[in-house]
């Protein structure tokens, strides 16, 4: 096949691994960035001398398509292994949750729904796919192996937590995807939980691969937000984005489905409405530097619904502190759909009300151990997945000739992982490369 002039558009890990992948078929390739840096959602946040990703990422032994990437770029050294502690907070203490005695202490739930809420983990985490579980909402599935009342005190808090007012929506194909990829961290006999990270963090493994893409030929384009793609006169397509407007052979658009309907008008109506109609989860997360740590443990499950946060991430568990300035790094997301209103908050305010809710989770906290705080927000981290999802997804051809779309849309059963991420753009790459 004779080289062809591709537009990938966007530039996180889904784009700049489609990136890769085309040039290294002997494709010329352009990369057009809205941000004046790749990596979407892995970019980081620079905080005085410490800089770290934006939103909390971890790397399992299971991520065969990211620890071969790392290999690629010459960062498989640079990645580092840790055992992380889990602690639970139902409103009153905080309760470790890092093995079956741990679990059996629980105090929320009698034994009968232990069991009954271990059977569905393990179940759940065992099954190869989850295509029959769509037919069930997260609710139905979860009720009926985990009993009632383990919904209702464990299920339901969580999922809220992840979902927000989406949550009635889930399928059971979304908590199965969930349950594998964190299965998928525990090692050994014993599944102790094993997470790893780059040193450095994502800044280093972005930097590493843009400079591997210019090796492969790529051109790569920031601070070049698409402002409309069309069918061009003779065939291709004409990409306009801020600063200039081009013609290539091909395209393909990496964005989330709703950014995509809008991107380009061409498409059919019929289309333009089903990638608009994709329900999709945002996030708000404060990052906060401290000079003292927390609870300690890497993930607190938090059914507490009257605190701002969802969940504690205490970066610094796993992470050598020496990379954060001596630090300790705490994360605090709130999951909402893509339309909340909490998304426009201003920093300020979403900062104090996050403070305050860490007063109550630990009443020693001080605020003057806060050394820095950064909001970091999104509306489109994953689509959530609904009821037939599968049977609604976007295909990777679109009704435009030469245009295509590979986009967390087509995330079926998984999750919005780097890894998940780059499976789906080397899923898709035939797709790109077949002739119509």
């Amino acid at each position: 096949m004779a080289a062809e002039q591709w537009a990938v558009l966007g530039g996180g890990m889904l784009g700049l691994t489609l990136a890769a992948e085309l040039a290294r078929q002997g494709h010329k390739v352009s990369l057009l960035e809205a941000a004046d840096t790749p990596g979407g959602l892995v970019t980081p946040w620079q905080m005085g001398e410490v800089a770290w990703d934006r939103f909390y990422h971890v790397i399992v032994s299971s991520d065969r398509a990211l620890l071969k990437l790392l290999e690629r770029i010459g960062l498989a050294d640079q990645v580092r292994w840790g055992q992380t502690n889990t602690l639970f907070y139902a409103g009153r203490e905080l309760h470790p949750l890092n093995n079956v005695f741990d679990y059996l202490k629980l105090p929320e739930l009698g034994l009968i729904d232990k069991l009954r809420l271990g059977l569905n983990i393990v179940y759940g985490a065992s099954l190869k796919n989850g295509r029959r579980l769509e037919s069930q909402s997260a609710e139905q599935w979860l009720t009926r192996i985990s009993g009632r009342n383990a919904y209702r005190k464990l299920w339901r808090p969580l999922l809220r937590a992840k979902l927000g007012s989406n949550e009635p929506h889930a399928s059971a194909a979304f908590i199965w995807g969930v349950m594998r990829r964190f299965y998928g961290a525990r090692e050994g006999k014993t599944k102790v939980e094993q997470f790893g990270y780059v040193n450095g963090g994502y800044r280093v493994v972005i930097d590493a691969y843009a400079r591997h893409l210019s090796e492969l030929g790529v051109e790569l384009i920031c601070n070049a937000p698409v402002e409309s793609i069309n069918p061009g006169e003779d065939g291709g397509i004409d990409v306009a984005y801020a600063g200039g407007q081009r013609h290539f052979d091909r395209a393909v658009m990496t964005f989330a489905a709703p950014i995509a309907a809008r991107a380009c008008q061409s498409l059919s109506d019929q289309e333009r409405s089903r990638l608009q109609r994709i329900l999709y989860q945002g996030v708000v997360c404060v990052s906060l530097l401290l000079r003292r740590g927390l609870g300690g443990a890497y993930l607190t499950y938090i059914t507490d619904e009257s605190l701002p946060f969802t969940t504690v991430i205490e970066m610094s568990s796993l992470v050598d502190r020496q990379q954060l300035g001596g630090h300790h790094l705490v994360y605090l997301p709130k999951y909402v759909p893509a339309d909340d209103a909490f998304l426009g908050e201003e920093d300020e305010q979403i900062i104090a009300m996050f403070v305050d809710g860490l007063r109550k989770m630990y009443p020693d906290f001080d605020e003057q151990d806060i050394v820095a705080a950064h909001v970091a927000r999104t509306p489109y981290v994953a689509p959530v997945m609904t009821r037939h999802y599968s049977e609604n997804i976007p295909p990777v051809a679109t009704s435009v000739p030469d245009l295509f779309m590979v986009s967390s849309a087509q995330l079926v059963h998984g999750s919005s992982s780097v890894e998940e991420t780059m499976r789906l753009a080397q899923r898709c790459l035939p797709q790109l490369l077949k002739r119509a």
